[in-house]
């Protein structure tokens, strides 16, 4: 048999699901895959109940229903300032995995440099890589997260097509400065490079601080695209509904592989999606003032135990180290240890580094409801007692 493609060939299944099966197959509490246990707001989901019942349910328009394009170009200017078109700078698309598919299969030809920032969301190196692209990779390094600026500037070169930018960033909740974004866009600039911003956090946004797209920084209009993700602003990740803005000379290219991955997204969940964008500021507040309350419980009742907690500024997602807890050498056995021995599901940080990753981390999902943090830190307690009750 001839050989497969060697990108996807052999390549392990994504660490959010193979810990979400250890957790099923362990009846552990599954703080591992970023997903909220309760639906979103029963009023969005009443409006995609009445568009289904009242259709139609045909292919829509392959950029989107006029309904959400223009709800997400009314957000672009209530957040953020920014002036959209609607019909020729928004697309909505089946999530925001299949937007950056589209913007990196249409933006990034073979050959062409990408530079990426670890730890990264782990669909990114593949999709780089089947596109032709060659992934250039700077980090940023706990527990500060500090943007390395010479690593960075050094990434850069004339082969740079894009920078693949996540912020507010997974998993480590960091929140890019202004200053830290006025550099990057400064050498995008420079180096005549696209921006391909991965921005679905943008209101999981704690501590006062607000989401500033990399879009909104001068010279950068014309060469950034921005995703955004209907499931995390209104924790209905299962409805896989994304939203690219972006100058329309990129949204074309764009456009055309959107057109040949998927084409279309369910009609009714675009049009209640469109209702949700339009919620007012009482949503939008109260959405992070739950999560921030859900982040203190799981930080503070973590940090009793004995892990170090490492700052969260924004996603729904603590990083933690547990040097000295007894549960492996490394961030995967940890996992392993409490996943099977301790009944909770955690993911290892390594999984977000191409290579050389450190080991130290962990990461907890904290959008969860307050009786199943309180049972996973009842159980990680119950746990962590009894090893070093056998360890006395």
């Amino acid at each position: 048999m001839k050989p497969t493609n060697p990108v996807f060939t052999g390549i392990d299944t994504t660490v959010f699901e193979t810990m979400s099966r250890l957790a099923m197959a362990h009846g552990a509490v599954n703080l591992g895959q970023g997903f909220p246990d309760v639906d979103g707001p029963e009023d969005i989901r009443e409006a995609a109940a009445r568009a289904l019942q009242d259709g139609p349910n045909q292919y829509p328009p392959m950029l989107g229903v006029p309904e959400l394009r223009q709800a997400v170009a009314e957000t672009n200017k209530r957040f953020y300032g920014l002036d959209i078109d609607p019909l020729s700078e928004v697309l909505v698309t089946s999530g925001a995995t299949e937007a950056l598919a589209d913007c990196i299969l249409a933006l990034v030809s073979p050959g062409d440099e990408v530079v990426l920032i670890e730890p990264l969301y782990d669909c990114y190196l593949p999709i780089v890589k089947r596109a032709g692209g060659v992934p250039v990779r700077v980090r940023v390094t706990p527990p500060e997260w500090q943007l390395d600026r010479q690593a960075l500037q050094n990434a850069f070169s004339d082969k740079t097509k894009a920078i693949l930018l996540n912020n507010p960033m997974n998993p480590t909740a960091k929140v890019f400065s202004d200053d830290e974004l006025q550099f990057i866009a400064d050498l995008c600039i420079k180096h005549d490079a696209y921006a391909i911003c991965d921005e679905v956090y943008e209101h999981l946004v704690f501590e006062g601080l607000s989401h500033r797209p990399l879009m909104a920084f001068d010279g950068m209009r014309e060469r950034t695209v921005r995703i955004g993700s209907a499931g995390k602003t209104f924790s209905l990740t299962g409805w896989k509904v994304g939203y690219v803005t972006g100058p329309a000379g990129l949204l074309d290219p764009i456009a055309k592989a959107h057109q040949w991955v998927t084409f279309t997204t369910p009609p009714a969940l675009q049009k209640a999606v469109a209702f949700g964008l339009r919620k007012d500021d009482d949503y939008y507040q109260a959405f992070t003032h739950d999560l921030m309350t859900k982040r203190d419980r799981m930080a503070d009742g973590l940090a009793a135990l004995g892990f170090t907690v490492l700052p969260c500024k924004a996603t729904y997602f603590l990083t933690c180290g547990f040097a000295g807890l007894g549960l492996g050498r490394t961030d995967v056995e940890a996992c392993e240890t409490l996943v099977k021995q301790a009944g909770v599901a955690a993911v290892p940080v390594s999984a977000f580094y191409g290579s050389d990753a450190p080991t130290g981390y962990i990461r907890f999902c904290f959008c969860k409801r307050e009786e199943v943090i309180d049972e996973a830190l009842a159980r990680l307690s119950a746990f962590l007692t009894a090893g070093r009750a056998e360890s006395a």
